[in-house]
C-alpha cells in the first residue's frame, strides 16, 4: 500500500506543485512587474501605481506567460568622466552623476528591455547635454556654485587694475548649470519611460596638458597687477618728488624777493643817511669826497701795484692840492 502510493500519488503532487509555481509569483514592494506572454506585454504593468500596493502573491498562466521584474525604487547613473571645452576655450574634465526611476514601465520594458540598456542611453543623454551647457557658459561659470558669491576681492580693486586679474562676472553658477543639464536630458529619458529625478557634478578638472598653461597665465596677470601697482608707484613717487621740487623753489624765490627787499630797503637807507650827512654843509661835503678818495686809494694801490698817470689825473689831486701842513690838524665837519 505504502508502495503504491508513493508510485501513484508522488508524480500527482509533483505535478501539482510545478503547475502550482507555474501559476503564481509574488511581488515585493521594491518592483513592478510586466507580464509579457510569448515576448509581447500582456495586461497593464502591476504595482505601478504608487497609490495602489499591489505587492504579494499573483497568478499568471502557466508556461506560456513570463514574469518581467523592474526596479520600482530610485536608481543610481555614475557615467564616464569626459573631456569637453568650455566657451571661453578651456578644455575641462567633467565627471558627473544622475538619479533616474522608472515612470512608465511599459514604454521602458519596449524600449529598453534592461537597466544596462538605460545605463548606456543615459551616457547618452546627460553626457550631450552636459557637452552642450558646458560649452555655452565660461570656465568660472562651472567652477563658481552661485552666482551671489563675489569673484573680486573688491570694487577698488577692480576700478585701479581695470580687467587684469579679474574674474568676470558671475551669471549663473554651477547649480543652475546641473538645472539646465537637467532640463536638458529630461525630454529625451521620457521617451523611454524614465525619470530623470536629478543631475549634479561630481568633479571638474583641467586636463593634463591645459593646466601648466592655466598656471602660466595666471602667473603673467600676477606680473602685470604687480608692474601696475610698480608704475602707479613710480608715478605717485614722481609726483611727491615734483611737488618737493617745486615748493623748494617756491620758498627759495620767496626768500630772494624778502632779501632782495630788505636788501633795497638798507641800501636806500644808507644812501639817504650819505645824502643828509653829504648835503649839511659844503665842509662836510668836502670831507666825504676826501674819505671815499682814501677809501679808494686803500681798494686800488697795494704794495705790488704799479699805476702811471698823468700829472692831470684826478685820482691823484689830493696828492698834489695839499696846502695845509701836515703838523696842523685837520678840520672836522
Amino acid at each position: 500500500m505504502k508502495k503504491f502510493f508513493s508510485t501513484f500519488f508522488a508524480p500527482i503532487i509533483a505535478l501539482l506543485l510545478v503547475l502550482f509555481f507555474s501559476c503564481t509569483y509574488s511581488i515585493n514592494e521594491g518592483e513592478q512587474v510586466i507580464i509579457t506572454e510569448f515576448g509581447k506585454p500582456v495586461g497593464l504593468p502591476i504595482n505601478s501605481d504608487p497609490q495602489k500596493n499591489e505587492a504579494g502573491l499573483h497568478f499568471k498562466k502557466p508556461f506560456i506567460q513570463t514574469v518581467n521584474r523592474i526596479e520600482k525604487r530610485v536608481l543610481e547613473w555614475d557615467g564616464p568622466a569626459s573631456d569637453m571645452p568650455t566657451r571661453d576655450k578651456l578644455y575641462i574634465t567633467v565627471d558627473n552623476f544622475a538619479r533616474w526611476r522608472i515612470a512608465d514601465p511599459q514604454k521602458y520594458f519596449e524600449s529598453l528591455r534592461d537597466e544596462r540598456s538605460a545605463q548606456s542611453r543615459l551616457d547618452d543623454a546627460i553626457g550631450g547635454a552636459t557637452r552642450s551647457v558646458i560649452a555655452q557658459h565660461d570656465l568660472i561659470e562651472v567652477v563658481r556654485s552661485d552666482k551671489a558669491r563675489k569673484s573680486v576681492p573688491s570694487e577698488e580693486i577692480q576700478s585701479e587694475l581695470g580687467q587684469i586679474g579679474v574674474l568676470p562676472t558671475i551669471r549663473y553658477g554651477r547649480h543652475a548649470l546641473d538645472k539646465e543639464i537637467l532640463a536638458a536630458a529630461k525630454p529625451k529619458a521620457k521617451l523611454w519611460g524614465i525619470e530623470l529625478i536629478d543631475v549634479r557634478f561630481k568633479r571638474i578638472n583641467y586636463k593634463a596638458g591645459v593646466i601648466q598653461k592655466i598656471y602660466d597665465r595666471m602667473e603673467s596677470e600676477r606680473r602685470q597687477i604687480a608692474s601696475r601697482y610698480i608704475s602707479e608707484g613710480d608715478g605717485e613717487a614722481a609726483k611727491i618728488q615734483g611737488r618737493m621740487e617745486r615748493d623748494l623753489l617756491q620758498i627759495k624765490s620767496e626768500a630772494y624777493r624778502k632779501e632782495q627787499e630788505i636788501r633795497g630797503k638798507a641800501d636806500a637807507k644808507a644812501t639817504q643817511i650819505y645824502a643828509d650827512a653829504y648835503n649839511s654843509s659844503p665842509l662836510a661835503a668836502d670831507f666825504y669826497q676826501f674819505i671815499k678818495t682814501l677809501d679808494t686809494y686803500t681798494k686800488t694801490l697795494k704794495s705790488d701795484t704799479t699805476a702811471i698817470f698823468t700829472t692831470n689825473s684826478e685820482l691823484f689831486h689830493l696828492l698834489k692840492d695839499l696846502k695845509t701842513p701836515a703838523s696842523e690838524p685837520v678840520p672836522t665837519p
